[in-house]
């Protein structure tokens, strides 16, 4: 007699971006994607260490949004 398991599957965890590399998507400096932070545009994590990082899906949303001229 075989016991069944079920697998439960975890989410994968999201793909966080430095601000130098959301920068290099805006070509812009990383000072500016951390001012857009301040702001309220782009909403940040802090990591241990006290480093920003940013949610890829939110990064290219927004990028879609600049690339449409909005």
């Amino acid at each position: 007699m075989s016991a069944s398991r079920t697998v439960q599957s975890t989410p994968a965890p999201e793909a966080l971006l430095t601000p130098a590399e959301v920068a290099a998507l805006f070509r812009v400096d990383p000072k500016t994607v951390t001012r857009w932070a301040k702001a309220g545009k782009l909403s940040s994590i802090r990591t241990l260490g006290g480093h920003r990082r940013y949610r890829e899906t939110e990064v290219r949303q927004l990028l879609r949004g600049v690339e449409a001229g909005g």
